[in-house]
């Protein structure tokens, strides 16, 4: 609650004599309670995060700004290193991010070697690609539309010449560059003004979102998959815009025996992804971002496919698939619109030997190159982890172990508000339980988040905006506030109790509390019952007008005013405002007393506030009169527009 001046009451004031906000406004106050009604209606109750962070790191060691804006960047990082690579606009950035130390930044320059160009934006060199090679570092930019390449080592660029296909044209283009030893597989057209992709066929205006090389169990048959969206060929005015899809191709591809086919690639297959919810009727056809998870038993099939999906609404999904269905469905499908018998070998399979793909099946291929069986997410249901109505933009997936052993998989998913979402999966796929946790704000000034890496040896992410980097902990323990019970409500893996402290399980030295049983947590503390609010007193004169306002901390829980028995008023999950407000219009005698906040949540329930409202003498009426003046036009002005945001969202 915001302080009141010094000597005031928080706000209490003879109504007959302070004229409101409100009435000078024109709104009287049922129809600010009218606000406050829809606003506190609206929203979905518990697909969000439980609790919002801001992460504001350790002075000096977790957030650097790069001291301009950076409209385009590109983010590197090796797993286990304290260094962060960052491409910008004619400069990469060198962030050190060593343990216990203040961040550093170094920068060097690689600006456009470029004499003469059309424009002040064609003149910059945006570096799009950075990429581990031998001892230094491959960067690629724009320079100028002549997309060139550099070798970074120990801060000195060595220039290597024109690459294309290494880098685009301009920054705003979509590219996607995989390097294979010393191959390098490209989604970028090699010329300025013609819209083709070298050896791509057959897909329409496309996205790439990733490309991963799977080698299996013999080494020609080693696949690289591309996961991206294309115009829907389906131009009836109910079908989605957007389709989402993957693509195979076999790694030893070397094209094909005639002219036609040998500079194309010959065993391209591309499969619908469906992310669909049956029961609900929601389908999210917009494929956002993708993350490969590795089995730990070193089984490529089992690798899981984490893909964020969006719906026109800007709603989203994450739908998991595996390598061993995609695989099987490129395998053992027939081909859309092919009626015939297939060729042999059939479209798509792989040589030993590099051996060159007959005509007829290239033929086939090139004209009938999608599968009639879609790709459908794992588990029995075949429908999404979850979905939600945040709009998802990027993904990655932290396997790791508690302190009891069980693996859990954690989901760092950005959204278009700047912010992450960490939710947490348990349990096998037909049984698993998803959670979000937590909301994190990452930076110090809220940006959209450009670019997301995750350093699991370290337990890090690193995120960067257009204005700074930030590192931040997966093992964000110190935001939970609450003792034992808010530390096990938050059901966050890192996390446990452990001497009176939210602990992470890394760093404790000894074993620490935890319960990831989602339905009761709490009841593994020590104190079954959380500890009572501490008494707030405030005196006030008859016939003021006051409010009691309770910090929403947990999301998921209800929250209500009871004076005596009676609940005055109760705010539930997805409530608009940060804050549960009881307004008291008009204090009578009846209304003085004790006041109790209490927060709802499943079956654990604790005392958030507790205010006790005195009768103020007549001594101090003009005193009390004073202090409402001087406070209740902000206080008011402060309030008004989370209602009417209310009313708006309404």
């Amino acid at each position: 609650m915001t302080p009141p001046p010094p000597g005031c009451a928080s706000l209490g004031a003879p109504r007959a004599r302070v004229p409101s906000p409100l009435a000078r406004s024109g709104l009287p106050l049922w129809l600010l309670l009218l606000l406050w009604t829809v606003a506190a209606s609206q929203g979905h109750p518990r697909n969000g995060p439980r609790i919002s962070a801001v992460w504001k790191g350790h002075a000096g060691q977790d957030h650097v700004d790069f001291g301009l804006a950076e409209p385009h960047t590109v983010l590197f990082h090796e797993p286990g290193s304290s260094s962060v690579w960052v491409g910008g606009r004619s400069k990469v950035y060198v962030f050190n991010f060593s343990k216990g130390r203040n961040a550093s930044m170094r920068t060097v320059n690689i600006g456009s070697t470029k004499g003469s160009c059309r424009d002040k934006q064609d003149c910059e060199n945006y570096i799009t690609l950075l990429e581990k090679q031998g001892e230094g570092l491959l960067v690629c930019g724009t320079n100028a539309r002549r997309p060139s390449c550099w070798t970074l080592v120990n801060d000195t660029a060595e220039l290597l010449g024109e690459k294309r296909g290494y880098a685009p044209f301009s920054p705003d283009e979509n590219s996607l560059v995989l390097f294979d030893g010393s191959e390098v597989y490209s989604t970028i057209r090699k010329q300025e003004y013609n819209g083709k992709i070298p050896r791509f066929r057959r897909i329409k205006d496309p996205q790439f979102i990733k490309a991963t090389i799977v080698h299996q169990d013999q080494a020609y048959d080693d696949k690289i998959y591309y996961f991206f969206r294309e115009d829907n060929p389906d131009k009836n005015p109910e079908a989605p815009l957007n389709v989402s899809r993957v693509a195979q191709l076999c790694r030893g591809d070397q094209g094909g025996e005639s002219s036609l086919s040998v500079s194309k690639w010959n065993t391209f297959l591309k499969a619908m992804l469906v992310c669909s919810d049956a029961t609900s009727n929601k389908n999210f056809n917009r494929l956002q971002d993708v993350f490969l998870l590795p089995n730990p038993n070193g089984q490529w099939r089992d690798t899981r496919v984490y893909g964020v999906f969006s719906n026109p609404w800007n709603y989203s999904a994450v739908c998991v698939y595996s390598l061993g269905d995609i695989d099987k469905v490129f395998r053992t499908s027939s081909l859309k619109g092919y009626h015939s018998d297939l060729p042999n070998p059939r479209p798509g399979k792989c040589l030993p030997d590099r051996q060159p793909i007959p005509t007829e099946t290239f033929q086939v291929a090139d004209s009938h190159p999608e599968v009639v069986q879609r790709v459908e997410p794992v588990g029995p249901l075949k429908t999404p982890l979850f979905h939600s109505k945040y709009h998802y933009q990027k993904v990655v997936v932290h396997r790791m172990h508690a302190s009891n052993g069980e693996t859990f998989h954690v989901l760092y998913l950005t959204t278009d508000k700047g912010t992450i979402h960490k939710v947490v999966e348990s349990g096998e796929r037909e049984h698993s339980l998803v959670f979000s946790i937590l909301a994190i704000q990452p930076f110090r000034r809220p940006a959209t988040i450009q670019a997301m890496s995750l350093d699991a040896d370290r337990r890090k992410l690193y995120v960067n905006s257009q204005w700074e980097v930030s590192q931040v902990p997966l093992d964000l323990c110190e935001v939970y506030s609450g003792g034992c019970h808010g530390c096990l409500m938050a059901r966050d893996p890192y996390c446990g109790w452990n001497q009176d402290r939210c602990v992470s399980i890394y760093s404790s030295p000894e074993p620490v509390l935890q319960s990831i049983n989602p339905a009761e947590p709490h009841m593994w503390c020590p104190n079954p019952k959380p500890e009572q609010a501490p008494l707030q007193k405030v005196s006030l004169a008859q016939n003021s007008r006051y409010y009691l306002s309770c910090p929403m901390e947990s999301h998921h829980a209800t929250y209500s005013w009871r004076h005596e028995n009676s609940v005055e008023q109760s705010c539930e999950p997805g409530h608009q405002s940060p804050n549960c407000i009881l307004f008291i219009e008009n204090l009578t005698d009846l209304q003085y007393g004790h006041y109790y906040c209490e927060a709802q949540e499943g079956s654990y329930f604790r005392e958030a506030q507790h205010w006790e409202l005195l009768r103020e003498d007549g001594a101090m009426t003009s005193h009390l009169l004073g202090c409402a003046r001087a406070m209740a036009s902000p206080l008011w002005l402060g309030v008004l527009p989370t209602l009417t945001l209310g009313l708006l969202v309404h």
